[in-house]
């Protein structure tokens, strides 16, 4: 038996006088639709259940007509096909196909909130009456998603069918497409990840690099595993794990039957790993279309706390080359399985720079979450392109930098609700931040309740803005503000003409340092300022420099952050031998200059980069140039009026 859950869209299906102002309907009845080919009449048992409203009386024929219309309009945009469903009636909006979702947690909610945006209706099947989809889905089925009987019956009302969740009932799926219902991505995919045993076998035969790992059944071969692959030991359920929960260390031989124990025994089916000393855990978010392309997000480090992922940093902050191996392994997994939809792809570094594949989520992924703010495409809506058969939209960052941290429960019931509100009463209060809240109706300790994205124009901004959310510092920060620009000079003789450069920073507000560094008399000091620059989250370096004036070009060998050279005025050549040493850069050392002595304008320059991806940043460039023009014909209407004699004299 399931219940049906109306949102306010499908109100406009109902005849006008049948319509809830609640926006809500429940259909608590069975199910029932008869129908038949010569023209036999439909009948459909309601139970409505909003605020005041009564039962709708089937008796009547024009009440009976109405149902059978309502059950008509839903059912046109299922059919169980993957192509567009015509019926003599174009296509109105993005697409007329009904997307079928098997879950309806947070991740469904997300991806109800993308569909609203293009209009798609979304039909969520989920156990639960207040589901954190429910509120925003087209339909709320009250059902199980791994009960056969009931996902066979949702199905009759898809076009296309989904999941949210991997753990659904794989076996009915794989029935449903041999019937011809289009589930995307494809049951044998579901069944593969489902058994994350299965996983590693399929991945394994795909090449892609894992983690040692063999499946046991009975403590001698779980202690030979001990053996081989030595401890501390992973130990793994092969079904039903997820966010730490089937996973175990046996750090000796002696723990081996309390940790087996404590993940249910052998019967519940068990395997191993190698333990993998990994430096970071990285994602990758894979969207594959139904012509089999694929897209790529940008690779995301991830934190964990308790085994949940607790904060993902995006762009993760390696270096290109592991991001491409990332890429790479991400995309040979996805391509490997079948079906369209959005994939997350979780990884190990290792310190030895080799990056391995833990496991696979066919679906939108926690790791994915800061697309929202932070991509021109969001995993949400990549994943409704994808199953749709619409073009793959733009996974690239549109924010230079977004971290996100996910809002676990802190304590149970009505405390950790209260933990939660003034968390995000104080996120309202920082600049990029973004709230998200799944509307759970019961707060368990480190349940994840919602989460909350920053973006903004460096890492090492959005990273203290988090620190300031959560009232803690980073090491040796003090509550200082990462600078932006760095200035910095081979002598303290140089400051009088640098400080120009400090005080234009200073009206725009760019958070700066300066300081002395010497491409003669210091070089180690040059060398590791210069290669840390961007981990410190400098993003431009002005560097005034004399005389041979090496230091611009220096800096920017061992930097690719962009170098802007000052040229000292000297007594010997009043600067001339600075700015030639500066210009004449070999090719593939780029440094940027100004004239001789003017460091006010190399900071005006610094400012003009950094605004193109600062929109306050922008409007004050553009009031200073305003401000600039005002004093020019202020200057000019005085002249004019006053006479050039008269105005000198003044």
């Amino acid at each position: 038996m399931m219940t049906l859950r109306l949102g306010s869209s499908a109100c406009s299906a109902l005849p006008s006088g049948d319509r809830c102002p609640s926006s809500s309907y429940v259909h608590s009845a069975p199910l029932r639709a008869l129908a038949s080919c010569g023209g036999g009449e439909a009948v459909l048992g309601f139970s409505f259940r909003p605020n005041k409203w009564s039962p709708m009386t089937l008796d009547s024929p024009s009440r009976s007509a109405q149902a059978a219309r309502f059950v008509a309009a839903s059912q046109d945009h299922g059919g169980g096909s993957s192509s567009e469903r015509h019926d003599g009636l174009a296509k109105r909006g993005v697409s007329n196909t009904v997307v079928g979702v098997l879950g309806g947690g947070q991740l469904g909610r997300m991806l109800c909130q993308a569909a609203s945006q293009m209009a798609v209706k979304v039909v969520i099947l989920d156990p639960l009456e207040s589901c954190p989809a429910s509120g925003l889905a087209y339909q709320h089925v009250v059902g199980s998603f791994d009960d056969g009987d009931a996902v066979r019956e949702f199905a009759k009302r898809c076009g296309v069918l989904t999941v949210e969740i991997e753990h659904v009932d794989a076996v009915t799926l794989e029935e449903l497409e041999l019937q011809g219902i289009d589930c995307q991505p494809k049951a044998s995919t579901i069944r593969i990840i489902q058994d994350k045993y299965l996983q590693k076998v399929h991945f394994s035969q795909q090449g892609i690099p894992l983690p040692d790992f063999m499946e046991i059944d009975n403590l001698a071969n779980t202690e030979k595993a001990g053996e081989l692959f030595g401890y501390p030991l992973m130990i793994k359920s092969k079904r039903l794990a997820y966010d730490g929960r089937g996973n175990a260390v046996a750090h000796t031989k002696e723990e081996l039957p309390s940790v087996v124990a404590a993940l249910g025994g052998f019967d519940h089916g068990l395997y191993v790993e190698r333990w993998t000393p990994f430096v970071k855990e990285l994602s990758v978010i894979v969207a594959r279309a139904r012509d089999n392309s694929v897209s790529c997000f940008p690779v995301v480090e991830t934190i964990h706390k308790n085994n949940i992922c607790h904060i993902v940093e995006s762009p993760a902050d390696v270096p290109d080359k592991i991001k491409k191996l990332a890429v790479d392994i991400a995309q040979k997994a996805v391509k490997s399985l079948e079906g369209a939809g959005v994939f997350a792809v979780e990884l190990f570094l290792t310190k030895d720079g080799q990056v391995l594949l833990n496991e696979v989520a066919p679906r939108p992924h926690n790791s994915g979450h800061h697309t929202i703010e932070s991509c021109y495409t969001s995993q949400y809506e990549q994943h409704l392109r994808a199953i749709l058969g619409l073009p793959l939209g733009d996974p690239s960052m549109k924010t230079p930098a977004a971290i996100m941290y996910n809002i676990l429960g802190e304590d149970e019931g009505e405390a950790g609700f209260h933990l939660a509100h003034q968390l995000m009463v104080k996120a309202l209060n920082i600049p990029g931040a973004n709230i998200h809240w799944y509307d759970k109706p019961e707060m368990r300790k480190l349940r994840k309740m919602g989460h909350i994205t920053i973006v903004g124009p460096s890492k090492n901004i959005v990273k203290e803005r988090l620190n300031s959310l959560l009232e803690r510092e980073t090491p040796g920060s003090h509550g200082v503000v990462t600078p932006r620009v760095a200035i910095i000079m081979g002598s303290d003789s140089d400051l009088p003409t640098m400080k120009d450069a400090a005080e234009i920073l200073k009206n725009f507000g760019v958070p700066h340092e300066v300081t002395i560094v010497s491409a003669h008399r210091t070089p180690e000091r040059m060398y590791s300022f210069a290669s840390s620059a961007k981990e410190r989250g400098i993003q431009i370096i002005i560097a005034g420099a004399g005389g041979a004036a090496h230091l611009p070009g220096m800096v920017a060998s061992l930097t690719p952050l962009p170098v802007i050279g000052v040229p000292i005025r000297t007594s010997s050549l009043d600067g001339i031998d600075s700015l030639l040493s500066i210009v004449q850069m070999p090719k593939g050392i780029p440094v940027a200059t100004v004239a001789i002595g003017n460091a006010a304008n190399a900071a005006l320059l610094a400012v003009r980069i950094l605004a193109a991806g600062d929109a306050d940043l922008w409007d004050r460039v553009i009031k200073y140039q305003d401000d600039l023009k005002d004093t020019v014909l202020t200057k000019a209407t005085k002249l004019e009026a006053e006479g050039w004699e008269r105005y000198l004299n003044l």
